[in-house]
């Protein structure tokens, strides 16, 4: 028993210098772990030699206790700054693989711009939103009765000859305008409305620069008691002088089936006078399709073509040009 204490003691100052060496050629922080469980872990060689110290007097444990606590601690900062020193290695390596070359030209990519259509568009609905209209979408396949017939077109009004559009075999057909839009709406809704229908369009017909069977349109529509045609030319008013600026407009009798009396709309722009919009106030017949009692409401509408506002706003001469893709042109916008 006398050579224990001198002999443990001899131990642990071996663990000692052998774990250092040990950790400091460790070269990655996984190696590092393992000889940290190795020397320091519950089942590690430090406490598989402290184990034998219950067979020491009462008086040599405090000695080798002393002993065993220099070389844990002794072995714990080797571990540390070991690990701070891979650390900062491993900081450094990332930061040398990642390296920016801020003096390289940048990556230039193309950023995308609305399609002028779609600016029209945007630009009308945030006008008609702002005054309180709601917008609504429907079907570009729509039935006879809703594209004509509640519109106050029956199958021989010589009105239909000025909207000839595409058939299909089951009957049905491509809507001429967005008042079928109107139609469906009020037929869910009570009185007062007020509702703007953005949508593509189809009509046959023969395209050139300034026609195309496949447009777009935006109508409007408001139902109340005691709306009049006044309240009509300030609603467009207001709208047209939002969107062009403060340009002379006039209103010119004209005739529309699902509207008594109507009108079309002109602008003077750049010294002369475009038609831009058609409006009415809304047909009895057509208030008696969807249940509305006439004596009671009366209502106005109008539409546009979005491509006619396109082609005047931005000076197009073909309105071709705006379905060829061409980026050589849209990038204009």
């Amino acid at each position: 028993m006398t050579n224990q204490p001198s002999n443990l003691e001899a131990q642990l100052l071996a663990l000692r210098q052998e774990g250092e060496q040990a950790i400091a050629a460790a070269d990655t922080l996984e190696r590092l772990e393992e000889l940290r469980v190795s020397y320091l872990g519950k089942k590690g060689q430090l406490g598989a030699l402290l184990r034998s110290m219950g067979q020491m007097s009462a008086e040599e444990r405090p000695i080798i206790g002393a002993i065993a606590n220099t070389v844990k601690e002794s072995l714990q900062t080797s571990l540390d700054q070991q690990r701070t020193a891979l650390e900062a290695a491993q900081i450094h390596l990332q930061l040398e693989a990642e390296t920016l070359d801020v003096t390289m030209p940048g990556i230039y990519r193309p950023q995308g711009k609305i399609h002028p259509l779609n600016g029209i568009i945007d630009r009308a609905l945030d006008i008609f939103v702002g005054m309180g209209y709601t917008v609504a979408q429907g079907l570009e396949m729509e039935t006879d009765y809703y594209n004509f017939e509640a519109l106050n077109t029956p199958p021989d009004h010589p009105a239909r000859d000025m909207q000839d559009t595409f058939y299909l075999p089951d009957g049905n057909l491509l809507r001429t305008h967005t008042s079928s839009v109107q139609i469906r709406y009020m037929e869910k809704e009570e009185p007062p409305i007020r509702v703007v229908a953005p949508g593509r369009v189809y009509r046959r017909d023969n395209v050139d620069a300034t026609h195309s069977a496949v447009f777009h349109q935006i109508e409007l529509l408001a139902i109340d008691e005691g709306l009049t045609f006044t309240d009509l030319k300030g609603t467009i008013k207001v709208f047209l002088q939002d969107f062009f600026g403060d340009l002379p407009i006039r209103f010119r009798a004209s005739y529309f089936p699902f509207t008594e009396p109507s009108a079309e709309v002109d602008l003077q722009w750049n010294g002369r006078w475009l038609e831009v919009m058609g409006c009415g106030m809304v047909d009895p017949n057509v208030l008696k399709a969807v249940g509305y009692d006439p004596e009671v409401y009366t209502g106005f509408a109008a539409g546009f073509g979005v491509e006619r506002f396109a082609m005047v706003l931005h000076q197009i001469d073909d309105i071709r040009r705006l379905y060829a893709s061409d980026l050589r042109f849209l990038q204009q916008f």
